[in-house]
């Protein structure tokens, strides 16, 4: 087994790190933790290890001066970092010290595997190339930023100095995303698609946090954004002969700030695969237009259904799926594929509408073989008990989402106090929960730790208060829980992408 150190000021945070994973899985042995630089150098010295997590900002001796000393040690030392701040100069200083990869908290454990299965990698084989490491270490980084760039995760600023220390070029009129997936593994397809973007300069590759490859594509004008979709397709059927390979497109956008909105179209253009399986090329828009056509020569409402569903009304809803399509079989010209069109649509709109609830494209509600099911049913009564299912399943994935009393009350506490001193350790005690469990419960029920929802959420009111010409910067900052203007001055950058006194002043030119 490899041996991994643990190290981070906060001891919670430790045992987080112990309990997320199965370390024993990745054949991989936690040796020890340490809550500062210094005892960690120590430990360090009387104990063999592998990799090292540390965290950046700790007492005593923080985690690059660590990473520096404990390489006079262990020279193939393989380093993760973890920072609750986005700060771009630890960034570049990490990659000096060639960082296997900077991981901001609260964790994405999806990337902390990826990392751990990469360095596992590089341990087994012995490789040696430090280019061929440095290319990896930048593919990781890549993703990271474009990611957050789509989901409008990152400030302009902080963009553009990262893209520009990746060579990534940004710095165009258009912009198109594409997104791949095929009937084989997707890493097949992952490493081909990047592999012809990069070759024939079709534009950026990265890997979306849900596994799916995609390229960012830059084309000269707006119409020819479909003409290089067609050019990436027949190159992976070239490369990938005999398999069947979809890319979904959103529109073409004007701006690095819309990227993320033709993304979200690509992403939602995924979805009718499931409607028009033998579609290579699925476009968001055309796709879109189909459906709002579908709606009036079908007859059902879907907004009726979207209601239902925000509501819990599994019953109703039963009973409109069974009103909607015996009125349906009673049309004139009605026939079966069109009645089973229906039932798939009708699907496909609670899947994007449970989505646009929940706020993530991962649920479960359709699988692999629920069109077939719909295709290959006998009767009425039977197709429309599978559309059921699926609605009840759609209901029953929101209510088994329905927050705890405690976040409740925590979430109305940030709201109406948000300029109070807030931490999970006081709320925890108030509450009688235990702090890392807590935090746990919290990013579970919001989708992000406490102290990013907080921050977050005293950053917008901030920039309300901005609007106000009288008063200053160091006032609006006390009103929402912020007594260090350092600290506040550099999340207002993190979250707005420039500071609160150039906020301010856009407000008032």
């Amino acid at each position: 087994m490899y041996k991994v150190f643990l190290t981070d000021d906060e001891p919670f945070i430790l045992e987080g790190l112990r309990d997320a994973l199965d370390w024993s899985s990745f054949e991989l042995e936690i040796v020890g933790t340490a809550e500062n630089g210094r005892s960690a150098l120590e430990k360090l010295r009387e104990m063999r290890a592998d990799i090292l997590i540390t965290d950046i900002s700790m007492p005593v001796m923080n985690g690059l001066e660590l990473i520096r000393e404990a390489r006079s040690i262990y020279r193939d030392l393989h380093v993760i970092i973890l920072s609750g701040f986005n700060d771009f100069d630890y960034l570049k200083q990490g990659m000096r010290l060639g960082i296997e990869n900077y991981l901001l908290k609260p964790i994405n454990l999806h990337e902390l595997k990826a990392t751990l299965e990469g360095i596992i990698e590089k341990l087994d084989s012995r490789i040696k190339g430090s280019q061929d490491w440095l290319q990896e270490d930048i593919g990781v980084l890549r993703d990271n930023i474009v990611n957050r760039w789509l989901r409008g995760e990152i400030g302009p600023g902080e963009l553009h100095e990262r893209a520009e220390m990746l060579g990534l070029d940004l710095d165009k009129e258009w912009i198109q995303v594409a997104l791949g997936e095929g009937s084989f593994h997707k890493e097949d397809l992952r490493l081909e698609l990047h592999r012809l973007a990069e070759r024939d300069g079709l534009g950026i590759p990265f890997t979306d946090r849900d596994g799916t490859a995609g390229v960012v594509m830059f084309p000269e004008h707006p119409e020819q954004g479909e003409k290089i979709v067609r050019e990436l397709l027949d190159l992976l059927h070239s490369a990938l002969p005999g398999e069947d390979i979809r890319i979904s497109i959103g529109d073409v956008v004007s701006g690095e700030e819309q990227a993320g909105h033709s993304y979200e179209q690509a992403k939602k253009a995924m979805e009718f695969a499931f409607i028009h399986p033998k579609l290579e090329l699925l476009e968001y828009v055309s796709l879109a237009n189909h459906l709002l056509s579908a709606d009036k020569s079908l007859s059902l409402d879907w907004s009726d259904y979207a209601k239902l569903l925000a509501a819990k009304e599994t019953d109703r809803m039963h009973a409109k799926i069974d009103e909607d399509f015996a009125r349906l079989a009673e049309a004139p010209g009605m026939t079966p594929s069109r009645l089973q069109n229906a039932a798939l649509e009708l699907i496909l709109h609670l899947k994007l509408e449970l989505g646009a609830i929940k706020k993530t494209t991962e649920t479960e509600l359709i699988r692999e073989d629920t069109a077939r099911r719909v295709m290959g049913a006998e009767t009425l009564g039977a197709m429309t008990a599978i559309v059921k299912e699926i609605g009840e399943i759609a209901v029953d994935s929101l209510v088994s989402d329905t927050k705890s009393p405690v976040i409740g009350q925590i979430l109305a506490k940030i709201h109406e106090n948000c300029a109070e001193e807030l931490s999970l350790k006081s709320l925890s005690a108030k509450y009688n929960i235990h702090p890392v469990y807590l935090g746990r419960l919290f990013q579970k029920e919001t989708g992000d730790s406490f102290s990013e929802y907080l921050n977050r959420f005293r950053i917008e009111r901030a920039k309300e208060l901005l609007g106000n010409p009288a008063l200053k910067v160091n006032e609006i900052a006390r009103m929402v829980g912020y007594w260090e203007m350092g600290y506040f001055y550099k999340q207002f950058k993190k979250h707005v992408g420039v500071s609160p006194t150039e906020y301010k002043s856009l407000l008032q030119a």
